[in-house]
């Protein structure tokens, strides 16, 4: 079986360097974060076992780097409908799907995710989905809070969360887990 290509490239932002990996046909297969390399190459090797994929760097920005340089930027909407090539359960495809509906500067808890997919028990299963995926800030797992609306479980650190929810224009941003005041 021939590896499957994925060309990775980085790019800075104000909460550090953000990985993008895009296959040949430039769909969006994984952005994560550098000092979160690791991680990455262990969800690669889950996704697509550990010689199904084989990572070159890119020349040249790719669009989907360029599309989240311009998010981060400012431009919203500018991820809007980026092309997205990710493996998943059925349940965690629901989980993403339905990620993507949470409109930009607005947050729900894993227990209205887990409602609006049907799954109203599922809570603990649609946290673990939510931490599964692979292209956060394209599907906004960011937006996801704790019960009592606090900043809890993003792969990428809380202070990005916190971070990408004032970004997107959250109206009231939820304290992290613990905080004091």
């Amino acid at each position: 079986m021939t590896p499957l290509p994925i060309f990775l490239e980085s790019t800075a932002t104000p909460v550090g360097l953000m990985l993008v990996l895009t296959d040949e046909a430039g769909r969006l297969r994984a952005v994560d974060w550098e000092d979160y390399r690791p991680r990455m190459h262990q969800l690669l090797g889950h996704h697509y076992g550990k010689t199904g994929y084989a990572l070159f760097d890119r020349e040249g920005a790719s669009e989907a780097r360029r599309r989240l340089d311009a998010y981060i930027g400012g431009e919203l909407s500018a991820i809007d409908g980026l092309g997205i090539a990710t493996a998943g359960t059925p349940f965690q495809r629901a989980v993403w799907t339905e990620l993507q509906r949470i409109p930009l500067g607005t947050t729900i808890t894993y227990s209205e995710l887990a409602r609006r997919i049907g799954r109203p028990k599922a809570v603990r299963a649609v946290g673990l989905a939510n931490g599964a995926n692979p292209v956060s800030i394209v599907v906004p797992c960011h937006r996801v809070v704790g019960a009592n609306a606090t900043l809890t479980g993003y792969g990428g650190g809380l202070h990005r969360k916190a971070w990408l929810l004032a970004h997107e224009g959250a109206r009231q941003l939820p304290s992290p887990q613990g905080a004091l005041f």
